[in-house]
């Protein structure tokens, strides 16, 4: 997966899970109606998407848009984008209105010999495939 907020290319993540929404359902009984309650779609609630990679040169660009973000809090556009290995596109979703939520860097275990791994959680405010 690659992913880009804002126009700035953030690289490359093995793993991206969290694109959905939830639609908030209201039941209203009718009286009179003892057949059924109606289910009344309500607010669209979207959730928070986590992309993890191992850590590599383009940790620093992640760090870079967290600081600059940091300073000024302000919603950007993006997109992911999920590629075949050859790097070609399979699909790709247009995410509006993109906050950082968390990042959570590297845990180094000299006992332990599995890549160091990074994750960020991010918020949005809707997806359209594209």
């Amino acid at each position: 997966f690659k992913l880009v907020i804002g126009g700035s290319d953030l690289g490359a993540f093995h793993t991206c899970s969290g694109l959905g929404a939830e639609v908030e359902m209201e039941t209203y009984a009718e009286g009179g109606n003892n057949g059924f309650t109606w289910q009344l779609p309500g607010r669209i609630t979207w959730t928070n998407i986590t992309l993890t990679r191992p850590v590599t040169a383009d940790t620093m660009k992640i760090a870079r848009w967290l600081n600059e973000t940091i300073q000024r809090v302000e919603p950007k556009d993006g997109e992911i984008v999920a590629l075949r290995p050859d790097l070609s596109r399979i699909i790709s979703w247009q995410v509006q209105g993109i906050v950082p939520v968390r990042w959570q860097g590297p845990s180094f275990d000299p006992a332990n010999s599995q890549a160091a791994i990074e994750t960020l959680e991010i918020a949005h405010e809707g997806l359209e495939p594209s």
